[in-house]
């Protein structure tokens, strides 16, 4: 199956992307001489940060696209590896000082068990460093899933629909330091994004949420499912120019003792 994510969609609002990744790696130490790995890495522009800025030796990352590890491989080199793998399956034989994703855990089902896994694999001392969109009672979010609930869009899709797996901040802080955190530093984030008017909103989410349903249907099908998304959306946004697009984030920050 061709991946769904398409890098060029993704890159349309980079700026405001990438903002929360900052935020999220001056949380973080340097681990000069370490081990670092970027679990969901997409394109790669920001992991060749990431391991310029914490001084790793090494730095992998993982990703399950073939087309966003096709954009990154460009900036491969001096310690900086990319790999096609998924994030469920990771379960590193040797750990690593700096464990770090970026927007991508919001796509891995269990946290429960998720965390405790990516957990252990810190090496003492080392990091864990999280960013996860939690934006999903925005009419955003909330209207994607309502059309796949529509018919046609119920049938084709088989009676899918995405659940998000992001708990509360409270939940994650409470979890890490039950697992023995030494340090545990976890907030709820909004980002103001003033968008040139609602479509924008579309746009942005066609480059992140809306794959997951992309990916299930045919052509004819997702262009279908798009113009009644964008339908519906748009009768429930403020028309406005700019639009003011507020987007909630977790940022999660943690030291293995």
């Amino acid at each position: 199956m061709t991946s769904p994510w398409d890098p060029d969609q993704y890159r349309k609002f980079a700026d405001e992307r990438s903002q929360p990744f900052y935020d999220l790696l001056r949380l973080c130490q340097p681990i000069p001489g370490g081990r670092a790995i970027d679990l969901g890495c997409g394109p790669g522009e920001l992991t060749k940060v990431l391991h310029e800025r914490v001084a790793a030796r090494t730095t992998v990352g993982l990703d399950n696209s073939e087309t966003m590890l096709a954009a990154a491989a460009q900036h491969a080199g001096k310690g900086l590896t990319f790999k096609l793998g998924t994030i469920v399956r990771f379960r590193p034989a040797k750990p690593f000082e700096l464990v770090f994703s970026n927007a991508a855990l919001q796509w891995v089902d269990g946290h429960e068990l998720l965390f405790p896994r990516l957990w252990a694999g810190l090496a003492p001392g080392g990091q864990l460093a999280v960013q996860m969109p939690a934006n999903h009672d925005h009419p955003s979010h909330l209207i994607a899933h309502e059309v796949a609930r529509e018919e046609p869009f119920q049938s084709w899709l088989g009676g899918y629909t995405r659940r998000v797996p992001v708990m509360p901040p409270e939940w994650y802080a409470e979890l890490l330091d039950g697992l023995g955190a030494t340090d545990l530093h976890v907030r709820l984030q909004v980002y103001g994004h003033h968008l040139q008017d609602r479509l924008g909103v579309i746009e942005w989410v066609k480059g992140t949420l809306l794959t997951d349903y992309k990916h299930r249907l045919t052509d004819e099908r997702y262009a279908a499912y798009l113009e009644r998304y964008r339908e519906r959306l748009l009768s429930a946004l403020t028309e406005s120019r700019p639009y003011f697009y507020p987007f909630k984030r977790v940022l999660i920050w943690a030291r293995r003792a």
